[in-house]
């Protein structure tokens, strides 16, 4: 007798199953800069950022209350239909060459729930292996009310010490979050800063509290 799961229920795709979870919208900023100080780039620098406004699951129930099993639900699909506007955004995982992820709970939620979405392997773990990275994601979170502005920092996605891939995305939020919703966000660009020239943490000589002596009496 077989023992696989009946299918007939099953969502038809991780957007449709993103709608059963509760995701109210899903919306994608793209920019792509084509110039700097009047110079040109050799190629248009492109950053993107996916964000997906969701119920906050744990409205209500205090900072005592157990946020796994909510986490585990969502936080994955999140990754996924998030990380798949990326790609669609900049071309591919192997064009991607910089991420971060972001997360605004409304005014009516803990920093936790923002965290919990974001700061766990259900998010991190899919959102890196479908981008192809091996850096830790570098991230901001926040609480506030619907028109929120949060500014997204990003790096290298397998050498988190490249400072030339150190950057930031503006994401605007113009009626979300409501108090009782969570703003998920997952950003990517396909390279570094344009003219990047301040130097590389690898190479860097060694600086210390010494270079301040004698600077002032």
């Amino acid at each position: 007798m077989s023992t696989a799961a009946p299918t007939e229920n099953l969502p038809a795709s991780f957007d449709d199953l993103a709608r059963r979870l509760g995701v109210r919208s899903l919306t994608v900023h793209r920019e792509e800069i084509l110039s700097e100080a009047g110079a040109d780039l050799d190629r248009p620098l492109v950053q993107a950022a996916a964000v997906a406004v969701v119920p906050n699951p744990w409205i209500g129930e205090g900072p005592a209350a157990d946020l796994a099993a909510a986490t585990q639900e969502l936080a994955p699909v999140l990754a996924k239909v998030l990380t798949d506007r990326l790609l669609a955004a900049i071309g591919s995982a192997e064009a991607v060459e910089a991420f971060g992820k972001g997360a605004v709970v409304g005014t009516g939620g803990e920093l936790e729930h923002a965290g919990a979405l974001i700061h766990t392997p259900y998010f991190g773990n899919i959102m890196r292996e479908l981008l192809a990275g091996t850096s830790v994601l570098c991230f901001a979170d926040g609480r506030g009310p619907a028109g929120t502005t949060i500014r997204v920092p990003l790096w290298h996605k397998t050498h988190a010490t490249s400072r030339d891939h150190y950057q930031s995305i503006e994401v605007a939020l113009p009626d979300a979050p409501h108090a009782d919703e969570i703003c998920v966000i997952a950003a990517a660009s396909n390279g570094p800063r344009p003219f990047a020239r301040i130097g590389d943490r690898r190479t860097d000589g060694a600086v210390t509290t010494d270079i301040l002596k004698g600077l002032i009496s």
